[in-house]
């Protein structure tokens, strides 16, 4: 580019200055560099350069500065400039420095401002776990253990990421599945035994899919001890069936001195109309009271009309008090084909 006179300067002259502490009472001072004479430097005193030489203001020689009369700290103010060790700056120009003109790592982190960085500088792919801080969820740790309560999950809270700790969404200690079992061939009776403790105070058993040889109601008996009690029963029922042709009918019943609680309608052989019920277990280890069931059941009876019942059930047997170790699931006759079951405990 031309220009009309001389080019604008992109470089400038400077020479080292030196700043000194004053002392009380002190003539001599040590120079930062070496220097023939007094002529070598320009003395500044009070913002007033001094005249240098023998009988002047000040002499010079080697790295010893000394002056005709000593100054006071705090009032009077002295540098030096060494007129011989000018430097050179070169100012580059806009856009002058290119990626060649910079030295492989030279480019340090104190030289980038904070937040310079932006998301579009990042190339893909280049972040990858080991640059990620160990706190940063990257699923790459395999937790090999239950959570304990005090570990913690994200979770979106109306668009908002919060935490919470394990202890807050883990399931309750207090309903615990204790067993569970399947039934495929033809069996008298099912024994649950060996669950019943003070652990828990109440228990419930489900039972699915409850399939009869032959039609027959299901039935409950309690464990003493080493046997079940086939005697001694109290039990009712209430409930509804209704039937293929829109006919609704009761089913209340019940007997006293039975040898087994009933707790589901009579059960249809065929295995699509299988019963289902859900047993409530009260408190099977205290030897002060009786022991005391109580059912729901749903399910197929045994009818040319295909009915489907409801039933809502609860027995007792009254002349034991001991405490109930197992119970025994048992049709009024025949066997029972198949079912599963499952008992929770159940804590106060």
């Amino acid at each position: 580019m031309a220009y009309l006179g001389n080019a604008p300067a992109r470089s400038f002259i400077s020479f080292e200055r030196q700043v000194f502490t004053i002392v009380n009472s002190q003539t001599a001072y040590t120079l930062d560099h070496s220097v023939n004479n007094e002529n070598d430097i320009r003395l500044v005193i009070n913002n007033i350069v001094q005249e240098p030489g023998s009988g002047k203001a000040y002499t010079a020689s080697g790295t010893t500065l000394t002056l005709s009369a000593a100054l006071t700290n705090g009032t009077d103010e002295m540098y030096c400039v060494f007129l011989g060790r000018a430097v050179a700056t070169n100012a580059p120009g806009a856009g002058s420095v290119n990626t060649a003109a910079i030295a492989d790592l030279n480019v340090t982190t104190a030289k980038i401002a904070a937040d310079a960085i932006t998301e579009a500088k990042i190339a893909d792919g280049a972040v990858e776990s080991e640059h990620l801080n160990a706190n940063v969820i990257s699923g790459q740790t395999e937790l090999a253990e239950a959570p304990a309560d005090t570990d913690e999950f994200l979770v979106s809270d109306a668009g908002v990421l919060k935490r919470m700790d394990y202890s807050y969404i883990k399931a309750s200690s207090d309903f615990v599945k204790l067993a569970s079992a399947e039934v495929s061939s033809s069996v008298a009776n099912v024994d649950i035994e060996g669950y019943f403790s003070s652990t828990y105070e109440n228990y419930k058993l489900i039972l699915n899919s409850v399939h009869p040889a032959s039609t027959s109601s299901i039935g409950i008996q309690f464990k003493f001890g080493s046997s079940y009690s086939t005697s001694s029963y109290y039990w009712v029922w209430d409930g509804a069936q209704v039937i293929n042709n829109g006919t609704v009918s009761s089913l209340d019943n019940g007997a006293f001195g039975a040898d087994r609680v009933y707790i589901g309608g009579t059960s249809h052989t065929n295995q699509d109309w299988s019963g289902h019920s859900i047993v409530d277990i009260f408190q099977p280890y205290k030897t002060d009271r009786h022991q005391y069931i109580r059912s729901r059941f749903i399910g197929g009876n045994a009818n040319a009309n295909t009915p489907f019942a409801v039933l809502d059930s609860g027995g007792i047997q009254y002349t034991d008090l001991s405490a109930c170790t197992g119970v025994r699931v048992l049709m009024g006759s025949g066997n029972i084909e198949s079912m599963d079951w499952t008992l929770y405990g159940m804590k106060n």
